[in-house]
């Protein structure tokens, strides 16, 4: 009895253990990492609250509350960077790719805000006030 009830728990051990590791492998095998050259060129970042609708925000027409960013080939941040860093407190330098968003990087090369991918040519991050940043792929 003491016997099959230890293979039983050495069994149920080792399932769980291979779940998590395939999980884990399935997991990070769908999430692709796109090129950077995918990703350069204008984007339109919006800055809003969270209780502000896209019909709200159209109507709004605050300058302040848009600007057009260029994420140039080389992953630094071209024209545009100085609104995207008034509205993170603090400089905005570069980028790179993840496989779910974008990372934009500060003066040291570190990390300062990520952006989810929501869908195809679409990433949000939530400040810590709350407010949020839309990034949307600007027409060409």
């Amino acid at each position: 009895m003491t016997r099959n009830a230890f293979t039983c728990k050495a069994t149920a051990w080792l399932l769980a253990t291979l779940m998590i590791f395939f999980g884990e492998v399935a997991m990070a095998s769908s999430l692709r990492l796109a090129d950077p050259s995918e990703l350069a060129g204008k984007w339109q970042a919006t800055l809003s609250a969270a209780q502000d609708t896209a019909e709200s925000q159209a109507l709004q027409d605050k300058p302040s509350n848009v600007c057009i960013i260029d994420f140039q080939q080389k992953q630094t941040l071209g024209d545009g960077a100085d609104c995207l860093s008034a509205w993170l407190q603090e400089t905005a330098i570069g980028w790179f790719t993840e496989p779910d968003g974008i990372a934009i990087t500060g003066k040291e090369g570190s990390r300062i805000v990520f952006f989810s991918r929501e869908r195809e040519g679409r990433y949000t991050s939530t400040l810590k006030s709350g407010l949020i940043i839309t990034l949307v792929r600007a027409a060409h």
